[in-house]
């Protein structure tokens, strides 16, 4: 056992260094620096998520927020879960389509969704759950931060103000992809918005037949 353990001992360490570096949080941006300090967004609703219910839980509080009277238990019954859990992203942005909003995605820094929350927009993200060699997935709503700290706030499983340090969140939205989008009402334009991206984002509500909807959004570039 010694031998193993001097075996492995390098291994173990070199690991313990990339993980390290992998968590590093990226610097904020200038703009995002001069920026509020710390932002709640207090108004978003919050669904406890049950088992295998992060992501209706998520859409339902998105929904909720722009007028619709859905439940976590209703937009499962749209996702079609568990059968279509494999294809969860690309149903949660149908669903989003179906209740006629936009499903504009962001990139892959965490000043690009905290620009959005600052802006009074939640942000969806999926996250990696726990460590080793199992880990678990899970959406949740990014709705507030402390730059002074270096937190984010998440409506996160059962708990309404889920608190995460920036190199946590980060580490754990990679894992997951760096899958981050907003879901919008068509006249209501995110921070810094791109031109293309928005109007792609119109294009595929047309496509799920919310004509009027994407119409309305197109209206929103000059």
């Amino acid at each position: 056992m010694p031998v193993l353990n001097r075996l492995f001992r390098p291994v173990l360490v070199a690991a313990c260094v990339a993980v390290l570096a992998g968590c590093a949080a990226q610097p904020l941006s200038s703009k995002l620096r001069a920026g509020p300090e710390r932002v709640e967004l207090s108004g978003v609703p919050f669904f406890a998520q049950n088992a295998y219910q992060s992501a209706p839980a998520s859409m339902a509080a998105l929904l909720t927020q722009q007028g619709d009277e859905v439940t976590p238990g209703t937009v499962e019954k749209e996702l079609q879960l568990p059968q279509k859990e494999a294809s969860l992203r690309e149903g949660l942005a149908a669903t989003a389509r179906q209740h006629g909003l936009i499903v504009y995605p962001l990139g892959n820094r965490l000043d690009d969704l905290l620009e959005q929350v600052a802006a009074g927009n939640p942000v969806l993200v999926h996250l990696r759950e726990g460590f080793g060699w199992m880990p678990s997935w899970r959406y949740a709503l990014l709705v507030g931060y402390d730059r002074t700290n270096q937190q984010v706030l998440l409506r996160q499983g059962h708990e309404r103000r889920a608190v995460m340090s920036f190199r946590e969140f980060e580490a754990d939205w990679a894992e997951a992809g760096n899958w981050a989008v907003l879901v919008q009402a068509p006249n209501q334009l995110p921070a810094s918005v791109e031109r293309a991206r928005w109007l792609k984002a119109a294009d595929e509500l047309a496509a799920a037949g919310q004509v009027n909807a994407a119409k309305m959004a197109r209206l929103q570039m000059p």
